[in-house]
């Protein structure tokens, strides 16, 4: 039977931990697109999958992309699950707003993506002319 480090055991809870944040963020972004999608299919879709994450033990996150997603979890769910007014009408307001959101998370995270050096220069040379 093999013997984890703490280390080794930190590296999988965080992983598990932000796997489990971009599942979520998957889904809400699905649920938004799909016009056919109801307040209460959301809200019941919504509580599983922030259960599910909730059972993880919360770590520190270093990326900035990974804690705005943990809070932008936290406030959508306050304003539709724990809102007794959230329904089908609100669902189809929020939507475009919080599709919008999700792809500014996105485009967050995919800033921090690797370049390669020349792709850097030239980059920072079109920035001085």
């Amino acid at each position: 039977m093999p013997r984890y480090t703490p280390k080794q055991i930190e590296k999988y809870l965080r992983q598990k931990y932000i796997t489990q944040i971009e599942k979520m963020a998957k889904n809400l972004f699905k649920m938004f697109r799909d016009e056919s999608v109801e307040a209460q299919a959301f809200v019941e879709k919504f509580k599983q999958l922030k259960a599910k994450f909730d059972e993880n033990e919360p770590v520190h996150l270093d990326a900035e992309y990974h804690r705005e997603m943990v809070s932008y979890i936290e406030r959508l769910y306050g304003q539709t699950v724990t809102n007794e007014a959230f329904d089908t009408p609100r669902l189809n307001e929020i939507r475009e707003a919080e599709m919008s959101n999700l792809n500014r998370l996105q485009k967050m995270k995919n800033a921090t993506s690797y370049k390669k050096a020349k792709h850097k220069a030239k980059a920072q040379s079109e920035d001085w002319g």
